[in-house]
């Protein structure tokens, strides 16, 4: 029904008569059905003709202007909608390109979004920045309670994206590098939780996978100092095995292969941490070639490159 045929239906047609909309009541005389429609009539007889007509335009023009107001809002939602979409490909398109500091500026500018996609990339920008080599410290430090609050934000937001889960385990396990390790253990739990949520959302996530070969390998390469403080404050504390890690790492490369320089590295380290010194060389010598398009790219080169060096030795 159009929207003036609507509003039709509340106006009288004639000045000062009793026709208008009628309740078509059935039931036995003296009925409850025939009082209140008795009700209704005497209104019509003895109520003012002007005053009622008055009350009815008002509710037509209170209803045209409820109409007007959800058009305009369901405008603004989808206009709202349309502009985070293109923020969103801006900043994939600097996240691409490598512009850390040019993306972190540009999400900056939305820090108040509700929205989880725009949240969990300012997260990971705002890290970003941290870890570049020209950020004192000071601001390393703001910066990682930064992109944790914006992690937190994302998933409050949408408790069903992948990586803000992801994205709120990354930036919990890097604040534990301020908190002291007793926070830090009692954090591996809670990381190792959402890193398991972020895979079971997306299983194709690559890099989710990888995450949870690195908490396996951390856990089995604890110092055996580490094991007996978190011995001391956990029943059970969390640990892992080098087996489990290279499944994990195996896991990523199969869904997305030399998708990271960073899990080639890992499988080299983890086969020689089993003795498997022929499939550390492949894989070491893969993170060496793996072309370096960031500083951590570079540094995992020197890294394997040094550890191909002693293999030789």
């Amino acid at each position: 029904m159009s929207l003036v045929a609507r509003l039709w239906r509340f106006l009288p047609l004639g000045r000062g008569t009793s026709q208008g909309p009628r309740l078509l009541l059935g039931g036995a005389p003296g009925s409850r059905c025939r009082c209140v429609l008795g009700r209704l009539r005497g209104f019509e007889v003895t109520g003012n003709p002007e005053t009622f007509k008055r009350g009815l335009l008002f509710s037509a023009l209170t209803y045209l202007g409820f109409e007007t107001y959800q058009i305009i809002s369901q405008t603004a939602v989808v206009h709202a909608a349309a502009k985070v979409e293109e923020i969103l490909e801006q900043a994939d398109y600097l996240y691409e390109s490598g512009e850390t500091e040019k993306l972190y500026q540009l999400l900056t500018l939305y820090k108040e979004s509700e929205d989880a996609e725009l949240l969990w990339r300012l997260a990971r920008a705002s890290r970003d920045v941290a870890q570049l080599s020209t950020t004192s410290e000071e601001e390393k430090k703001r910066l990682v309670y930064e992109a944790l609050e914006y992690a937190k934000r994302a998933l409050g937001k949408n408790e069903r994206s992948f990586a803000a889960h992801k994205w709120y385990a990354i930036c919990i396990s890097d604040v534990g590098d301020y908190e002291g390790i007793k926070v830090k253990i009692a954090n591996a739990y809670i990381i190792k939780e959402h890193f398991e949520k972020a895979i079971e959302l997306n299983p194709k996530d690559a890099t989710s996978i990888h995450l949870m070969g690195v908490w396996c390998y951390t856990f089995a390469e604890m110092p055996w100092y580490q094991r007996r403080i978190a011995k001391m404050l956990f029943a059970t504390p969390p640990s892992s095995t080098y087996e489990e890690a290279l499944s994990y790492f195996q896991r990523a490369e199969k869904v997305d292969p030399n998708f990271y320089s960073k899990n080639l590295l890992l499988l080299g380290k983890t086969y020689l941490k089993l003795q498997n010194k022929k499939l550390a060389a492949f894989w070491l010598m893969k993170a060496k070639d793996y072309p370096a398009h960031t500083e951590e790219d570079k540094q995992i080169q020197n890294e394997a490159t040094q550890l191909l060096s002693n293999l030789k030795n």
